[in-house]
C-alpha cells in the first residue's frame, strides 16, 4: 500500500510541471480585448510575429511577439506586466510619468528598454545597462549598476 502511495504521489509531482508550461499560438483576435486595444494603441505599426497563450490549467497568460524583436506579456486580463523592446525604446504612455519623470532627469537621453509590473514594484531597464526598481507609489527602491 505504501508503495502505490509513493507511485501515485510521484506521478502527481512529476507531472505538474508539464500542466504549468502549457503554451499554445493563438491568433491576436484571442487575446482579451484589453490586450488588443494595448497593442492596437501603443504597436499599430509591429507586425505580430507570435501571440501564445501560456498555462491554460494553472492560470492564463499571454505572450506577443513582433517581427523587430520586442514583447509584451499579459495577464490573464489582458492587463500588461511586461513590456521589452530590444531595439528601441519602451513607447511613450506605457512609463508612468514620474517614472518617465525621474530617467530622464537623472539618466538624460537614455532610453527605457524594459518596464516589468508586478504587486509590489516597476522594475525598469535602461539602454546603458542600469536597472531601477520603484515602489507601487513610484519612490526609487534600488538602482543596479
Amino acid at each position: 500500500m505504501r508503495t502505490l502511495l509513493i507511485i501515485v504521489f510521484s506521478l502527481f509531482v512529476f507531472s505538474f510541471p508539464a500542466l504549468a508550461d502549457d503554451d499554445r499560438p493563438i491568433n491576436v483576435n484571442q487575446l482579451p480585448a484589453q490586450a488588443q486595444e494595448f497593442i492596437n494603441r501603443f504597436f499599430s505599426d509591429s507586425a505580430v510575429a507570435l501571440a501564445k497563450q501560456e498555462g491554460r490549467f494553472i492560470g492564463k497568460n499571454y505572450d506577443v511577439i513582433f517581427c523587430n524583436g520586442d514583447k509584451v506579456e499579459f495577464d490573464k486580463s489582458g492587463e500588461w506586466t511586461n513590456v521589452h523592446c530590444k531595439y528601441s525604446s519602451v513607447p511613450d504612455g506605457i512609463v508612468p510619468a514620474p517614472i518617465a519623470g525621474y530617467v530622464e532627469k537623472n539618466f538624460s537621453g537614455v532610453k527605457i528598454v524594459q518596464i516589468e509590473i508586478d504587486e509590489r514594484v516597476f522594475e525598469v531597464e535602461l539602454s546603458n545597462g542600469v536597472d531601477l526598481k520603484f515602489s507601487k507609489s513610484y519612490k526609487l527602491l534600488d538602482i543596479d549598476l
